[in-house]
């Protein structure tokens, strides 16, 4: 086990190639302030410096997810933070694409604005049924930067648009309807339910998912033929990797295969 050490407001551990990320403050139901927001941003390069780690998972503590940007905490506004808010949005991952290991939210309560917006840039969406989310900010006069912008590009338009002109909160059952959440469990059943997805992406080779998700974020605005044609670093160290062999040899020898990330 691994712990970066010296963090109130975001816990922090590596086991067993699995990073757990837990955000720390249930007496403002997790809301992020610049504190947090650097903490975050430190683990996210942390996350992707080392190799070992095959997978990350985001989570609160208590009763939340987390409830965005915390509104009492003095600092920039308006323009001044939007222009600070860089590449990878609020937290530094509401847009996706930051790290090269899948993210798995692991959404244990209420997940907004900020909070929504963090799910929006993960991979894999785990929530528990008494989950709700939603981007409140045109009730207080604000925007929900990352959200009006990538939500709309998962959704249909109208039920983007939907939860951004209205601020209304939905369940967790809906978004998984809307294809939002990979998968919607009874609050008991949350750790073992992560923990069954987490084992499913370590049964896969570590470069095979660093090149998917690559492919996935590079190709994003791309058509199909132009797609198709694009070769990244990724692909070809996982087409070329010892692991590619192990794989083809643990399948013909009809044995677990053992990936070195090679």
């Amino acid at each position: 086990m691994y712990s970066l050490g010296g963090r109130m407001s975001v816990e922090f551990e590596v086991s067993c190639g699995v990073a757990h990320v837990r955000l720390n403050r249930p007496d403002r139901l997790n809301a992020i302030d610049q504190q947090t927001e650097r903490e975050l941003d430190a683990i996210w390069s942390e996350i992707n410096d080392r190799s070992g780690i095959r997978c990350a998972v985001l989570t609160g503590t208590g009763r939340a997810f987390c409830a965005g940007a915390d509104m009492k905490e003095e600092g920039p506004e308006g323009i001044a933070y939007w222009s600070m808010t860089g590449r990878y949005g609020f937290a530094g991952i509401a847009c996706g694409g930051r790290l090269n290991c899948p993210l798995i939210a692991k959404v244990n309560g209420l997940a907004f604005g900020g909070g929504f917006e963090i799910v929006l840039g993960c991979d894999i969406v785990i929530a528990s049924d008494s989950a709700t989310f939603g981007l409140p900010e045109p009730r207080v006069g604000r925007l929900p930067l990352d959200g009006m912008i990538v939500l709309p590009r998962m959704i249909p338009r109208n039920l983007a648009l939907g939860m951004l002109l209205t601020g209304r909160s939905v369940p967790a059952k809906q978004l998984a309807i809307w294809g939002l959440i990979n998968e919607v469990v009874p609050d008991e059943c949350l750790d073992d339910t992560v923990n069954s997805w987490i084992k499913d992406i370590l049964s896969c080779a570590p470069l095979s998912l660093k090149a998917i998700k690559r492919c996935v974020n590079d190709t994003a605005d791309m058509n199909v033929a132009k797609a198709r044609r694009h070769h990244s670093l990724s692909l070809a160290e996982a087409l070329g990797s010892l692991d590619a062999q192990e794989g083809v040899n643990a399948f013909r020898e009809k044995r677990v295969p053992v990936w070195t990330g090679k």
